[in-house]
């Protein structure tokens, strides 16, 4: 049996309104709990925020964190523990193609979750032996899915002997402890599909190179189970979530920072924030980044914590334009020549691509009504190294603004730069200044040693719980949201007859 929070557990403060946030939120509401949510912004959201850009003809709504929805299953599982169905509060349509990929050479590839339909589309683009390879591979991620979310996702971890199951095994035979370029190549033999299948990666924070082979598994996540999008943009996820909370009585108080978690020992007792109040608690949930939670409300700086090495961070461009592209999807992969060297400079030698491969999302492709009449939402994300790299992004970071307009332009995006009507930038100083370590939304790396239960716990002391993408599971939208639910398990205890929708 995982470890739990020791003492009463009657009244919850959950600090930060983020997706884990609300996840266990949700769940300990439904299981009796008095729960108090506060939160700094005048939003829900934390990362999956939202802004709106005046432009001259109207308001672009613009998502300003994660843009790929996937296993929304995991947000049923969420509104299920109050009663509720997402559906009466979410609207989400599946997103075809998922992904379309452009390569160097001018051919492009749209991904599908379809696994017939995307054998004929590498059939047809590249070949009928590379579709052979891809069902093979689909079969491999499948495996590899069953095998990790029961055992090593889906469940809280307290050493690694929690480990020692028998899809360990399952998962050593696989292949999944190799490294994932090779293990994909086993499969996947011309670059556009090794690219395409392989990328998910840098959401761990590790080049596909080093990444260990069990990381497929977010391919599966995206590229098999399928990409989705709500009705207003991501950011419709936390406030649908948030909603259903206040409806099931959770207290959300905005515009509200927590300053530092009072402790006697090693128990909270209360929250003090910025306006002086103490609220008491019996448990608290923390959702801020985990080391800035450990650092400035704990004041306390563990070796677990600092022996940490965090991910690349991106560099973001949220425009409102004038423009239409037509050859493009919802979500777009540019990749550039170079690939094996993209992750080399970015991770190894900690400067920005020189040939970039890049992201381009157009949500009001799917839901024009997040631009005004004609006009167009772009995201544009391209990675760079987080802030132990040493850029001085208060300089660099209008010059690099710069030279993604020049590489999209490039890239077939003609007329780009002088079509934007508002703008907004994100570089890694800006990330940090919303309380994310070393700029780095995607959080610590998921190398070997910081993954599963090498990856900071959710638990600290009697009863401090994390959440987020910091602790376990991990990074990811999908993660998070489990992340939510072991946080509220460490509370409540977990249920021996769950099982989330995502493995029924």
């Amino acid at each position: 049996m995982a470890r739990t929070v020791t003492g009463p557990t009657d009244r919850v403060v959950v600090v930060g309104a983020g997706l884990a946030g609300l996840s266990a939120a949700l769940r300990l509401a439904g299981a009796g709990r008095d729960v108090v949510v506060l939160e700094r912004e005048d939003v829900p959201g934390g990362r999956a925020g939202r802004i709106v850009l005046e432009g001259s003809s109207g308001a672009y709504h613009v998502d300003t964190g994660p843009t790929v929805l996937t296993m929304p299953d995991l947000i049923a599982d969420a509104f299920d523990c109050v009663g509720e169905e997402m559906s009466d509060w979410l609207e989400l349509t599946a997103v075809d193609p998922l992904y379309r990929a452009f390569y160097p050479d001018g051919s492009q590839l749209d991904v599908r979750a379809d696994v017939g339909e995307m054998a004929e589309e590498i059939r047809q683009v590249i070949g009928p032996e590379e579709a052979a390879g891809y069902l093979k591979y689909v079969d491999f991620v499948s495996q590899l899915y069953k095998y990790e979310m029961t055992d090593f996702i889906d469940r809280n971890i307290d050493s690694p002997f929690d480990l020692l199951t028998p899809n360990l095994a399952r998962l050593v035979a696989l292949g999944g402890f190799r490294k994932l370029a090779p293990k994909v190549r086993q499969y996947l033999r011309d670059p556009r599909t090794e690219r395409v299948f392989s990328f998910q990666a840098m959401y761990a924070g590790l080049s596909p190179y080093d990444a260990l082979a069990i990381y497929a598994v977010i391919a599966y996540m995206d590229s098999v189970a399928g990409v989705f999008f709500p009705k207003g943009g991501m950011h419709a996820v936390p406030q649908a979530m948030a909603a259903a909370a206040q409806k099931h009585g959770v207290q959300i108080h905005y515009g509200t920072t927590v300053t530092r978690v009072e402790t006697r020992g090693g128990r909270a007792v209360a929250v003090h924030t910025a306006n002086g109040e103490r609220i008491e608690a019996d448990v608290v949930v923390l959702n801020p980044d985990l080391p800035v939670a450990y650092r400035d409300l704990l004041g306390r700086s563990p070796w677990a914590v600092r022996r940490l090495k965090y991910s690349p961070s991106c560099f973001l461009l949220l425009a409102g334009s004038r423009a239409t592209y037509s050859k493009i999807a919802h979500h777009n992969i540019h990749f550039g020549r170079s690939w094996k060297g993209v992750f080399r400079e970015l991770i190894d030698e900690k400067r920005l691509m020189s040939d970039p491969s890049l992201l381009v999302t157009n949500p009001s492709h799917s839901d024009p009504d997040l631009a005004p009449e004609g006009g167009e939402v772009y995201y544009v994300l391209f990675p760079t190294p987080n802030l132990d790299a040493g850029i001085d992004w208060v300089s660099e970071g209008p010059r690099y603004r710069d030279e993604v307009v020049r590489v999209l332009e490039e890239r077939g995006y003609r007329g780009f730069g002088d079509a934007i009507e508002v703008e907004a930038t994100t570089t890694p100083l800006d990330w940090e200044r919303r309380g994310m370590e070393r700029g780095a939304p995607f959080a610590a790396a998921h190398s070997f040693t910081q993954t599963g239960p090498f990856r900071p716990g959710n638990l600290w002391g009697e009863n401090v719980v994390f959440t987020g993408s910091g602790t376990q599971p991990g990074v990811g939208v999908p993660m998070v949201l489990v992340s939510g639910r072991l946080a509220a398990e460490r509370i409540v205890g977990r249920d021996p007859l769950y099982r989330s929708r995502a493995l029924r």
